[in-house]
């Protein structure tokens, strides 16, 4: 059945089959490689991997801001039932703002260093809800306010030069939430913030979530930024989903060797002092000439022939709970394929 503009969307988000393509001199990039995944209204839900994962553009993708030439987007994006795909970015306009809206990473290039702050937010203000100039100054100082920057009275008169790097990302998140969107997308909101500032706008966007009702997607590197912060969480690498599930779920009973060595790669306050820190071995595949089967089995520590030849999918693990794994992290074959490899590495380590 097709879903109509007019019917309701048992989700606020749903994404099904997303694929997005560059074509560049060496060949084609495949960013996003069939990306299926669902945001309800009022939840949050993380994106996690490493840079160049893909989690910018499956965003991008979704919210119809790849527009690039050599760039092709297939697959289906319904936004409350509408779907996304396919739209011009003069119809997208009507929709991005109002129906979503997306915090950007680096906030001094998201906002036009030649206008005033106050001016940035006022204009979509006036351009989405028809909002007389007196009106939208008025709305532009209640939403500085409302996002944690002091003085906003005189704050809507600075450029954003004037502003420190956490009262820019606030003024980003700002704009966004003006018209009152349905879904909020955050790429890594917290970059090149510190900790104590990271803390803070972490806390105002589930403030803002909670208060609005809103769905929201949270892009990051850095599992520890959803812990305690999403519903669920998706693990992308190399353009795909390898693990998906509830937050608690994914921590403590993860399932695909990726994920496992993203949060191990957290450092904890328990460990003595000077203690190493770890890190996925390895680095991540050309997307232009991917290997044959699963794109993590050069770096995984339990990878077997199997895996260097299919292609793994999402399997259910229960509860909602889904990784692409032949040999999963906490299972008899994985701990099987585990110490398969050790026995292998030290007879090498004997035969040298």
């Amino acid at each position: 059945m097709t879903t109509t503009e007019t019917e309701p969307a048992p989700t606020l988000l749903r994404v099904r089959d997303l694929r997005t393509t560059f074509d560049t001199p060496r060949g084609t990039v495949v960013a996003v490689d069939g990306v299926s995944l669902d945001v309800d209204r009022g939840e949050t839900v993380g994106i996690v991997g490493e840079s160049g994962s893909g989690k910018t553009v499956l965003s991008r993708s979704a919210l119809g801001l790849v527009t690039a030439r050599h760039a092709t987007v297939t697959g289906s994006v319904r936004l409350e039932g509408e779907e996304l795909v396919g739209r011009s970015p003069r119809e997208m306009r009507r929709i991005w703002g109002v129906k979503a809206a997306m915090v950007f990473q680096d906030p001094m290039t998201a906002l036009n260093a030649t206008m005033r702050v106050g001016d940035q937010i006022t204009e979509s203000l006036r351009h989405h809800l028809d909002m007389g100039r007196r009106e939208a100054r008025a709305t532009a100082v209640a939403l500085l306010r409302s996002v944690g920057i002091p003085e906003p009275e005189r704050r809507v008169r600075a450029y954003p030069h004037q502003l420190s790097g956490g009262m820019r990302q606030r003024v980003t998140i700002a704009i966004a939430l003006a018209c009152g969107p349905r879904l909020l997308v955050a790429d890594e909101p917290t970059t090149a913030l510190d900790v104590t500032i990271q803390k803070q706008i972490l806390d105002l966007l589930d403030h803002q979530r909670r208060e609005r009702a809103m769905g929201m997607v949270l892009i990051t590197h850095d599992l520890g930024v959803v812990a305690g912060r999403t519903d669920r969480v998706a693990v992308m690498y190399a353009g795909r989903i390898v693990e998906h599930g509830p937050t608690r779920a994914l921590f403590h009973e993860r399932r695909h060797h990726y994920t496992d060595g993203l949060l191990r790669c957290i450092p904890r306050l328990s460990n003595p002092g000077h203690t190493r820190l770890q890190a996925v071995p390895g680095r991540p595949p050309d997307l232009v000439d991917l290997p044959p089967g699963c794109p993590f089995a050069p770096r995984c520590p339990a990878a077997q022939d199997r895996c260097r030849e299919e292609t793994p999918t999402l399997t259910d693990a229960g509860d909602g709970h889904q990784h692409a794994c032949f040999f999963p992290v906490g299972t008899p074959e994985g701990e099987e394929a585990l110490a398969r490899n050790r026995r292998r590495d030290r007879t090498a380590e004997v035969a040298v």
